[in-house]
């Protein structure tokens, strides 16, 4: 069941499920902690998901290290102007998603190897001095 976040015309965002107001950091936390969430405009019921999560990238782009180049996004935005829009969606997605199943198993071999909670970062790190 996806936690219910409410979002009110004053922009403050409502989780019913801690009874509290959040911000877009703290959705970004709930999305990167695997909770899956659903976002109501509380006067029209309306679901905005995909806007809040719009939001939360462009924050994540704005203050933090980008992944998306000026030039990709304009290409997104051109894909949006072609039929095969709904295609490339759906192949971006597949392609995060293997990228990040890809990361993952690389993080385990890690792991396994130098035998405790080491980051894929600190073992690359290690290895460039050794």
């Amino acid at each position: 069941m996806k936690r219910v976040i409410k979002k009110y015309p004053n922009r403050r965002l409502y989780d019913t499920e801690q009874s509290r107001y959040i911000t877009l950091a703290d959705v970004r936390d709930l999305v990167t902690g695997g909770t899956a969430i659903r976002v109501v405009d509380q006067a029209s019921g309306t679901d905005i998901t995909r806007n809040i999560l719009m939001q939360v990238i462009a924050e994540q782009e704005l203050h933090g290290e980008s992944i998306m180049s000026e030039a990709f996004l304009a290409q997104v935005i051109r894909a949006h102007e072609h039929v095969a829009a709904g295609f490339l969606g759906r192949h971006l997605e597949k392609s995060l998603t293997t990228w990040l199943a890809q990361q993952n198993e690389l993080l385990g071999e890690v792991r396994q190897a130098v035998g405790g909670t080491e980051t894929v970062e600190n073992a690359t790190n290690r290895q460039k001095v050794g």
